[in-house]
């Protein structure tokens, strides 16, 4: 999508007591958020750089894994499949 150093890392908030996932974000590329979009009734939230550029993806609740083929529709392979492939089960609903 564009020269943009990309990151691809993963932070996962589990809660203390249950050990339970309660939140991932995707970081995908470094920027400063303008705009926040959400997805899913609000379980996944998606943000962009003033440009459009996708900066990263939080998900608060487990939604549909097509939730981020949505948001990344866009992106390039390499970034789609680490989507799919790190998202934590417990947050990933079936297709």
């Amino acid at each position: 999508m564009n020269g943009r150093k990309i990151i691809l890392e993963v932070s996962t908030q589990v809660n203390y007591e249950t050990g339970d996932v309660s939140a991932v974000y995707f970081y995908i590329r470094p920027g400063k958020s303008a705009l926040v979009k959400e997805f899913a009734g609000g379980c996944a939230l998606a943000y962009y750089d003033r440009k459009g550029h996708l900066l990263g993806i939080e998900i608060l609740a487990p939604c549909e894994i097509a939730v981020l083929d949505k948001i990344a529709r866009r992106e390039s392979k390499p970034i789609k499949n680490f989507l799919r492939n790190s998202i934590p089960r417990e947050m990933a609903l079936a297709d």
